[in-house]
């Protein structure tokens, strides 16, 4: 744990805490005689917690910034593929306590279990010190090197449409392929695919949220493509 401290650069007073936001509902139901408390309350405080103090940053940090590029440019720091990546910063696979039949069925790198335990630990830090360290956190891993072209706004798909229609007759279209899981926390599987050709493809626990995974490789395959003189 102390490992995971120091990467989150934040000491907890009550270790408890930060126990809860690394317990996962499926190690809880498993151990119910035990009382055991996982993290989804937290994961529920830590999903407003963070979307306010995105938001504040925002705000103070781009004055010019219209409202509408605002909330998507939020959106995208905040989407189960961000906070994925945070979470692989963090080496947090290693820290979450899982249910032997979660553990088994790959749940250690399962995306939706590691961005939630994110927003589990931002929740946790907020009721252990406060806005601080939730403020550095935030500076740290969502804010910092989340910049490029296409996250400015947020919208990949719009992006790539923008892209695509630069040139005439282009279709432009996404597919669901794959829908995995329970009902309550399905992954959902899309590809996208311009002119009968897949250029992209992505995951997530919404289709909209696959959408914009898909879009976001697809953007990145069609501009190293330019790059190279084939687009």
């Amino acid at each position: 744990m102390r490992d995971l401290e120091r990467a989150l650069g934040y000491a907890f007073k009550d270790k408890g805490l930060m126990e809860t936001a690394l317990t996962h509902s499926s190690y809880a139901n498993e151990n119910k005689r035990g009382h055991v408390e996982c993290n989804e309350r937290l994961e529920f405080l830590g999903d407003s917690i963070l979307g306010a103090a995105v938001a504040e940053r925002l705000y103070g940090s781009a004055p010019q910034m219209a409202e509408g590029d605002m909330t998507r440019r939020r959106a995208a720091l905040v989407c189960e593929k961000s906070l994925f990546d945070v979470a692989e910063r963090l080496g947090l696979g290693e820290h979450i306590v899982l249910g032997r039949g979660e553990e088994s069925s790959g749940g250690r790198g399962r995306h939706s279990i590691l961005a939630d335990a994110v927003e589990a630990l931002l929740a946790a830090m907020y009721l252990d010190g406060g806005w601080a360290p939730v403020k550095m956190f935030v500076d740290r891993y969502i804010l910092r090197g989340s910049g490029g072209e296409d996250t400015q706004t947020g919208d990949y798909k719009t992006a790539l449409q923008e892209f695509v229609q630069r040139k005439g007759g282009q279709s432009l279209i996404y597919h669901l392929t794959d829908e995995t899981g329970p009902e309550h926390d399905k992954i959902f599987a899309v590809e996208v695919r311009l002119n009968g050709e897949t250029i992209g493809a992505g995951t997530g626990r919404s289709k909209k949220i696959a959408e914009q995974n898909s879009a976001r490789e697809a953007m990145g395959r069609l501009k190293r493509g330019a790059g190279n003189g084939r687009a």
